[in-house]
């Protein structure tokens, strides 16, 4: 952005001129340094606030104020801190990198880590919005000296003159602004008041606002922080945080967490989100330098896996960026945010230990956040155990419960196939947990650090048909040609047919198989369908891989008469049926060979229904 001739003032044959290109610099403020032109109220408090420090310094005797002011198109800022003599104004509010509170000369080194400035750009960022600032000053430093006025334009021009005694008659500084051609929404009292609230509401000393309307200076500060006010029970300071947290990011927390580390200077609150949330989702968080606001959108101020917060605090230590608009990542922040998450691990721990109500409030909404984290930390899996839900073939519950009663758990990868086991599981005493939602399975892998002493195992068909009552051996050998017949008839499908009887009564056939299972039946269709050399290469990796199954319950009637048909081909029929129906209800993808069965099976079924006596004479 560069200044327009038209709005520049007149030039002065006694001006100075700026030791940069203005123009250069506004662009460079405005388009790349700054996000947006509302930092210039920023910088009017800032160095507002580091001239009453400095002024605090060499009298700490001395009367504070400081009074914002906006109304037709002007904004002022009045303090009564150090000021400038005429030679620092020259020196000082015209050269980028110089500081007013620089140097050992002035006796201020020692409150240097106060000030909230680093980087001297000071007022030059106002022309941003401004077009002309006046700077009314007189030293603290040096009574005698007249006041200044340094009167300054956007056409990178300036001026310096002393003023009489009488002009200004304390020491400190007025800043005056006049908008810019266009900038003007920047100005307007509404806007300058909210902005300076927004920077400016933890800042050490009382700020007030006057739009110009003639009424009372309302407050710009509100001190202390909420976070740092005593209450007068722990109830009453959580419903005041929930307040500070609706007016402040929009929302009615769940929860509070204290985020306090006074070794790195940081105080402060997160505030636990009441809906779930991704944890893709980085949440911007709040942060003020010094009582100053830098940023509400500090992406890198926790841990990754904290997404289901949203902090606000103030620090002193933590390094600003050059535009002061978010935090310079190094050394000191990585260790902050390594505490600050394990101040949100503690409270955690804290709520297990003592608030487990708040807690299952807490893990009802965010369990899904809470499982990510945990994936990567066994300490917090074991720490989260009591509580984490998990669906088990017992119902939901969390692992320790589950792992009481079932020291060597299984589990299914999927939603469809734990279904359909479950009932089973349950009513053989196998212990099932279902891995097929988020997280869930990387957890169970990750069990057996937490408990060594646990067995996790996926679902294999072998585990669950032991598990199941075998049927006498003299009924067995009596069903001996029944069972040949279901074999040669799923030979085909690759499965194999097993007789059991279990619970419930109301399941006639249970199909089962397992990774290693479903590995040999692709191995299968890819040799099925490979050319010679493949055929050979694929045929030298069979293994001993077990087969699906289809479990027949000998407890069912259906079975049982299915068992007795006469018929072998009718039988067979049924059985390709009950292969079907079990497939089905397990929902796995079916394969064209599958789908075929299927068809010839219903079709067998109602060619036998409507015609019985041709079925049997032909039951091909």
């Amino acid at each position: 952005m560069t200044s327009a001739s038209a709005a520049a003032l007149p030039a002065d044959p006694g001006a100075n001129t700026f030791q940069v290109d203005l123009r250069g610099l506004v662009d460079l403020l405005s388009h790349h340094l700054y996000s947006s032109p509302r930092v210039y109220v920023r910088e009017l408090l800032q160095n507002a606030v580091d001239a009453v420090t400095a002024r605090h310094a060499v009298d700490p005797q001395a009367a504070i104020r400081i009074r914002l002011a906006a109304s037709g198109g002007r904004v002022t800022i009045e303090d009564s801190g150090i000021g400038l003599t005429a030679d620092e104004a020259h020196s000082l509010l015209a050269t980028i990198g110089r500081s007013s509170k620089r140097g050992g000369e002035h006796g201020l080194e020692n409150a240097r880590r106060e000030f909230l400035g680093q980087f001297g750009i000071g007022l030059l960022a106002c022309f941003v919005v401004a077009r002309r600032i006046r700077v009314t000053t007189r030293s603290a430093r040096d009574p005698q000296a007249a006041p200044v006025e340094w009167l300054a334009a956007d056409d990178g021009t300036y001026t310096v003159r002393e003023l009489p005694h009488d002009a200004r008659r304390e020491p400190g500084t007025t800043v005056e602004l006049e908008a810019r051609p266009g900038a003007g929404e920047w100005m307007a009292p509404a806007k300058v008041e909210q902005l300076a609230r927004d920077y400016g509401s933890l800042l050490p000393y009382d700020i007030t606002f006057d739009d110009g309307t003639g009424g009372e200076p309302r407050p710009v500060t509100d001190r202390p922080a909420v976070w740092d006010r005593p209450f007068p029970t722990p109830a009453a300071r959580r419903v005041a945080l929930a307040g500070h947290c609706s007016g402040l990011f929009g929302f009615t927390p769940l929860d509070s967490i204290d985020l306090d580390l006074p070794l790195a200077g940081v105080r402060g609150v997160a505030y636990v989100l009441p809906e779930p949330t991704s944890p893709a989702h980085r949440s911007g968080h709040r942060v003020h330098l010094k009582g100053m606001l830098l940023t509400d959108r500090a992406d890198n101020l926790l841990p990754d896996w904290a997404f289901f917060v949203r902090a606000v605090l103030d620090t002193d230590t933590l390094r600003p960026t050059a535009s002061r608009e978010n935090l310079y990542d190094d050394e000191t922040l990585a260790a902050v945010r390594e505490a600050l998450g394990a101040r949100i691990r503690a409270w955690l721990a804290e709520l297990a230990a003592s608030d487990p109500e708040r807690l299952a409030a807490f893990l009802a909404v965010h369990h899904l956040g809470v499982k990510s984290l945990a994936r990567h930390d066994p300490e917090l899996l074991g720490l989260m155990l009591p509580w984490l839900p998990f669906e088990t073939s017992d119902g939901s519950m969390s692992l320790q419960e589950f792992t009481a009663a079932h020291p060597e758990i299984h589990f299914t990868r999927s939603v469809e196939e734990f279904r359909q086991i479950a009932p089973i599981a349950a009513a053989h005493g196998l212990g099932v947990v279902n891995a097929g939602y988020t997280y869930d399975a990387d957890l169970l892998a990750l069990l057996p650090a937490v408990r060594p002493e646990l067995k996790v195992a996926e679902l294999d068909a072998g585990a669950v048909t032991e598990r199941l009552d075998p049927v006498p051996t003299a009924a067995e050998l009596a069903l001996a040609p029944f069972l040949s017949t279901a074999r040669t008839r799923l030979q085909a499908q690759g499965c194999d047919v097993v007789l059991r009887a279990f619970q419930p009564v109301s399941v006639p056939a249970l199909y089962l198989d397992d990774r290693q299972a479903r590995q040999e039946r692709d191995r299968t269709a890819a040799l099925d369908s490979a050319d010679s050399l493949w055929t050979g290469i694929l045929g030298a990796l069979r293994g001993s891989a077990p087969r699906a199954r289809l479990v027949l319950n000998h407890n069912n009637p259906l079975i049982r008469r299915i068992a007795s048909l006469p018929d072998e081909g009718l039988t067979g029929t049924a059985v390709e049926s009950l292969y079907g129906q079990a497939l089905l209800m397990s929902q796995r993808p079916l394969r064209a060979a599958d789908t075929a069965l299927l068809n010839r099976a219903f079709l067998g079924l109602l060619e036998w229904a409507t015609h019985p006596a041709d079925a049997l004479e032909d039951p091909q």
